[in-house]
């Protein structure tokens, strides 16, 4: 896989933020297989924390995908985007401008408005978007080669609520880089996203919160790689009524 020109070997993306212990953190990205972790600014500047957080990640040999979160404006979003090339060191950043404080759904109008600003300063943007394909052609002109649409609200668990609509990004963009972002709750939910045709999943209060985030990252893991597994051996389609698997022809008959 690529994206924006830099291969990534694994399509799972892990947050990085809500684990119980930096040990726990370190642990659960080891097991994930991880290639890409995702840091908020404001967590690493947070508390004084940074240095002994920032150490962790790069000792991890992840890259850093910033974001933007929390950030419900045009301006916040950039200038904290700006911030996070200067401490990070990277051109990537995921793009969040939220519209609704309840739900988290994106402001997609400022989304557009931040990603063409970004773009425009040689920044390499993972726009956090809708599934709306309108939406997702503003961004692609906007200058962002990757979309990351949302599977449901952000740490709400609770999957895939329209793959209709997933199914349709996939089509309408068959050569852009599509990851479900935001939503995943179980590896169920991960693996149906790559049956899909999706590039990658990210995810991160699934695998924080759960029992045992190790396990679960191990299991998401999993997931993933028979989710593109299973896309890539072209699964069977949906039937309206039971096909026989047994062939009808050469039954014995009873007289």
């Amino acid at each position: 896989m690529q994206f924006y020109d830099t291969e990534i070997a694994s399509p799972l993306f892990l947050g990085t933020a809500q684990y119980p212990s930096p040990a726990i953190l370190k642990a659960a990205i080891a097991a994930s297989g991880t290639d890409v972790v995702t840091v908020s600014l404001r967590r690493e500047s947070a508390g004084g924390s940074g240095s002994g957080f920032w150490d962790l990640l790069r000792d991890t040999g992840c890259r850093i995908l910033p974001n933007t979160a929390g950030c419900h404006s045009v301006q916040e979003a950039v200038t904290t985007a700006r911030m996070a090339r200067d401490l990070f060191q990277t051109d990537w950043i995921k793009l969040e401008v939220i519209g609704h404080s309840d739900n988290l759904q994106p402001d997609v109008f400022g989304l557009v408005e931040a990603a063409r600003i970004l773009a425009d300063d040689s920044f390499q943007v993972f726009p956090y978007t809708t599934d709306d394909l309108v939406v997702g052609e503003k961004l692609i002109e906007a200058g962002c080669r990757v979309l990351m649409p949302w599977g449901a609200p952000i740490g709400s668990g609770q999957g895939l609520r329209n793959p209709d609509a997933l199914r349709a990004m996939r089509a309408h963009f068959p050569d852009v880089p599509l990851i479900v972002d935001a939503g995943i709750g179980r590896p169920s939910d991960a693996a149906q996203a790559m049956e899909l045709g999706m590039d990658a999943v990210l995810m991160n209060t699934a695998v924080a919160r759960a029992g045992d985030p190790v396990a679960m990252a191990r299991a998401m893991a999993l997931a993933v790689q028979a989710g593109q597994l299973g896309h890539g051996a072209d699964p069977m389609p949906r039937r309206d009524m039971a096909v026989p698997s047994t062939p009808i022809l050469g039954r014995a008959e009873l007289i």
